[in-house]
This record gives C-alpha cells, sequence and structure tokens, in this order.
C-alpha cells in the first residue's frame, strides 16, 4: 500500500511538473548561430530573460543575417518567428520589404551608436566598426589605410567572407565601394591575388586566420578584446585605416505574425535593458547600444577608435547591392 502511494504521489509530481513547464508560452526567437552557440551571449540572454517573463525562450538558428532574411522570404506570413534577432542594418531595408516586421513603439533616442537612430522598426542591439585583424608578432608593419592594403602588391595575405552570405562580408563589399566608387570592380582586381579565400561566414574566415592562413582577418574593431579577456593574449590587433571604418550595426525586429505579441514586445523592450546590453560586450565581442550601468569591461578602453564612421543608408544598399555584387563577382572569379 505504501509503495502504491509512493509511485502515486511521485507520479502526480511528474505530471504537475511536467504541466507546468508546458503551461510557460514559448517565445521563438531566430538568431544566428554564433549568437545562440556555445561562446555566445544567448544563454545568458535566455536565462536572464526567463528569470521575469515566466515563460520559456527557444532559439532557432541560421548560419548568418543574410540567411535570416532568406529563411524568412522563404517561410513569409507562416513564419514561427516571434522576434528576430541578428539583422543586419545594411539588411534593413530589404527585411522592411517583406512586410513580416511589426512598428516596436520604443524610445531609441539615448542610445550609444556613433550614428542618430530614428527607424521604428528595428532596435539596435550593438555595433561596431568593421577592421582588420592580424597578429602584432607576425605582422609588425600593419597597412594603415584600405589602399595601401589594396594597391600593395606585396602586402599581406588576407581572408575576407562572401559578400552574398555574410554580414562582415557585405559590410566589406560596401566599404571598398565607399573608398573606390565606380573604381571598386578595378581595386578588386588589384587585391583578389593576396584573398586567400572568401568563406561563407565570420566564424569560418577568423578560424582559417588563428590557424595561420593568413595574415589579417576580416573582423571587427572589437575582436581583439575576446583574446585579451578570453586568452590574456595582447598580440591581437585592428588595425586603424586612415580614410575611415565601416559600422557594422546589429538589429532585432518582432514580427507581425506572432501568436505571442505580449512577450514579444516585453523582449523587445529587454534588448534595452542592462540585463542585455551588459551581456553584448563579452558575449557577443561588440559594443552594446545601449552602455551598461557598469560601463564597458577594461579591455575595451584600448580599442581602436576609427577618425571617421562610414556607412551607406539601408535603402541605398538594397538600390545597389546587386550591382555593387556583380562587381565584386565580376573582378574576383576571373
Amino acid at each position: 500500500m505504501i509503495r502504491e502511494l509512493i509511485f502515486a504521489a511521485t507520479l502526480l509530481g511528474f505530471a504537475t511538473s511536467l504541466a507546468h513547464a508546458q503551461s510557460k508560452p514559448p517565445l521563438t526567437v531566430y538568431t544566428y548561430g554564433s549568437f545562440a552557440g556555445k561562446y555566445g551571449p544567448g544563454k545568458t540572454v535566455k536565462e536572464r530573460f526567463e528569470a521575469d517573463c515566466a515563460c520559456e525562450l527557444n532559439w532557432v538558428t541560421a548560419e548568418d543575417a543574410g540567411s535570416l532574411v532568406g529563411r524568412l522570404r522563404l517561410e513569409g506570413q507562416s513564419t514561427k518567428a516571434d522576434v528576430v534577432v541578428g539583422l543586419d542594418m545594411n539588411l534593413a531595408a530589404e527585411a522592411k520589404a517583406l512586410g513580416l516586421f511589426a512598428p516596436h513603439d520604443m524610445d531609441v533616442k539615448n542610445l550609444s551608436l556613433p550614428i542618430q537612430w530614428a527607424d521604428d522598426t528595428f532596435v539596435p542591439f550593438d555595433w561596431g566598426h568593421l577592421a582588420f585583424v592580424y597578429d602584432s608578432n607576425k605582422l609588425a608593419n600593419p597597412p594603415k589605410s584600405l589602399k595601401e592594403l589594396v594597391e600593395n602588391p606585396n602586402g599581406p595575405k588576407i581572408v575576407l567572407q562572401d559578400p552574398r552570405t555574410s554580414a562582415p562580408g557585405l559590410g566589406f563589399m560596401l566599404w571598398m565601394r565607399k573608398i573606390y566608387g565606380d573604381q571598386a570592380g578595378a581595386a578588386w582586381t588589384q587585391l583578389k591575388p593576396r584573398v586567400v579565400t572568401f568563406t561563407k561566414g565570420w566564424s569560418e574566415a577568423y578560424g582559417l586566420f588563428t590557424k595561420g592562413e593568413a595574415d589579417m582577418v576580416m573582423s571587427y574593431t572589437t575582436s581583439p578584446a575576446y583574446h585579451v579577456v578570453a586568452e590574456k593574449k595582447n598580440n591581437f590587433k585592428a588595425a586603424n585605416f586612415a580614410e575611415g571604418h565601416y559600422l557594422h550595426v546589429e538589429l532585432a525586429g518582432m514580427t507581425r505574425t506572432t501568436k505571442q505579441p505580449e512577450l514579444a514586445k516585453k523582449f523587445m523592450a529587454f534588448i534595452l535593458s542592462d540585463a542585455f546590453q551588459s551581456a553584448m560586450p563579452e558575449g557577443n565581442w561588440m559594443m552594446p547600444a545601449k552602455d551598461p550601468a557598469s560601463g564597458l569591461p577594461a579591455a575595451f578602453n584600448d580599442l581602436v577608435k576609427p577618425a571617421k564612421t562610414l556607412l551607406y543608408t539601408p535603402e541605398e544598399v538594397q538600390q545597389n547591392r546587386r550591382t555593387f555584387t556583380d562587381e565584386w563577382l565580376n573582378a574576383t572569379s576571373r
């Protein structure tokens, strides 16, 4: 009898806990792989949001920002996404044109970006300037400008990302166009012999660089902070280019089709909270969109501070991306 009572109590407890777990409303958030991956801030963000939301946050990942837009285009109105985290500002007009995103209704006036933000659809959650990272123990005299990098036939070997699939790859293509204008195709032709490869995404490119396959890699001014904090190494640097550096801003948006509108709005507000923003510097290794109350980590104090921020508007990117991409393809596929 006692055994049966214990069994019944155990079964009831299990059923109760299962029902409790199932009663928590789910929030489905699309993001890119490294954000929700082992070394990204996804775990911290999930734990901090769930501590207050009485919900279950579920990450669904794509490879990169471009892949996120592609997935949303394919899914259309049937998308399961409640919120999307990790869109690229360069693809913001293209993402908005899908007609899947709702206005965020948030105050975005006092952010810590190098530009003013006024978009009513997307909320920035972090940002960084693109830069070429190098190992100062191996490369004593890095290029001091983009033109020096491109035009020196004996310059360093570099690894880049494909602008069709990678956010930093697209950013660098736009950077080249900003500096060279209509001569960007000729500049790509000059640079091509020293490009080791164009990888699909950032992780693969950075991995090749750290394995010694290239002298420099397209990344961010914030990347050296990772090596300082995680590896206690000060030899990785970002080259400071005289013409300025292209800006990369990462965005989040909530969908019109969400079945959890209140939760989605709560998560959008959470993105600009201290709990989320404080996880960005040493989680995503980017600058937070809103400086945390505790300030930036010490490793961020010595980062390269570009003299000029270079940027196309999302609308300019949408209008010209195919032309710029064809120009890159024609120059690099010969």
